[in-house]
């Protein structure tokens, strides 16, 4: 039993599209950005370091990149080049989160409501991060003792990925017979999990997504 996938609306975000090159270092970031607004507008460094309040070489300093200004000091600049504080910032690159497990190498793990029997292995995880989702990727094993009927339900959105063996996969009402190479992806707030074990061994990724928790 399977059904036909909707018509993919047309993909927006463009994967091969580059930002561009951000500075890594943050000194570096608000002094280029001063120094690019400074001459957008026409100023000399007298000019800004005037209506700053502050030194023309602590403005060189700044621009270079080779002090690290106070908080009160970048609201000062931003005031007088006449822009939102949080644009002097604006040419910063955050460090990005990359995870690389090796083959074999992924930690087992008992997620609540796991049955005896169901292997996870969590293949990586990335905290905190600036997307608002998290993503939980798992190596999940079945053998000819797991227990039969787990169901499980939880927030966010899961693909499966079947690896080895034959599974039927019921979500909701309706039950997905899996094969190697078939992906299932669904929301995972209906009930789902594995049913019908018919050929070991079983092996399968789940990709889970889930919004980030608000502090």
């Amino acid at each position: 039993m399977t059904d036909t996938p909707d018509e993919p609306a047309k993909l927006r975000q463009n994967p091969h599209a580059l930002r561009e090159t951000r500075e890594k270092n943050l000194e570096v970031a608000i002094g280029r950005q001063v120094r690019e607004l400074r001459k957008r507008q026409r100023m000399t460094g007298s000019d800004l370091a005037q209506a700053a309040g502050v030194s023309v070489g602590m403005l060189s300093k700044i621009e270079n990149g080779v002090i690290s200004p106070s908080l009160s000091t970048i609201q000062t600049l931003a005031h007088a080049l006449r822009v939102p504080l949080v644009q002097l910032f604006s040419g910063y690159e955050e460090a990005r989160g990359c995870v690389h497990t090796k083959a074999g190498e992924g930690a087992e793990v008992d997620r609540e409501g796991t049955r005896a029997g169901h292997q996870y292995n969590l293949l990586g995880h990335i905290g905190s991060n600036n997307s608002g989702v998290v993503v939980e990727p798992y190596l999940i094993t079945l053998n000819n003792e797991s227990d039969r009927f787990p169901v499980f339900q939880h927030e966010g959105i899961e693909m499966l990925y079947m690896l080895d063996g034959l599974l039927d996969y019921r979500h909701g009402d309706t039950m997905y017979r899996l094969e190697p190479g078939d992906t299932l992806l669904f929301d995972s707030d209906a009930p789902h999990g594995p049913e019908g074990m018919l050929e070991f061994p079983i092996r399968y990724l789940s990709i889970i997504t889930y919004p980030q928790q608000q502090k």
